[in-house]
């Protein structure tokens, strides 16, 4: 039963992870058209984007890869919702 409950913890870091990760992407894409340097800020994005998510990775899974595959499940599950919700709108044109 406590593996079932730190399986469902994993769960919901991925969710949270992901939600960090591919909303700070979404910021920072719509930002790139009025930004001094874009590619100094996609590139510092980026580190600080995947320094933080597999730092997040490395602590929820301690060694076990059912707990990674959990936060991947979860991570990825919020990648299609986002991409659901934020996905390009169609024109009126």
């Amino acid at each position: 039963m406590a593996q079932a409950g730190f399986l469902l913890l994993a769960f919901l870091t991925g969710t949270a992870l992901g939600g960090f990760y591919f909303l700070n992407l979404w910021g920072t894409v719509n930002k790139l058209p009025t930004a001094a340097n874009p590619t100094a800020m996609m590139i510092t994005n980026f580190g600080l984007r995947m320094g933080i998510t597999l730092t997040g990775f490395f602590l929820v899974m301690a060694g076990r890869w059912e707990r990674a595959l959990a936060a991947m499940l979860g991570f990825l599950l919020i990648r299609q919702v986002l991409v659901k919700t934020l996905g390009r709108k169609p024109s009126a044109t």
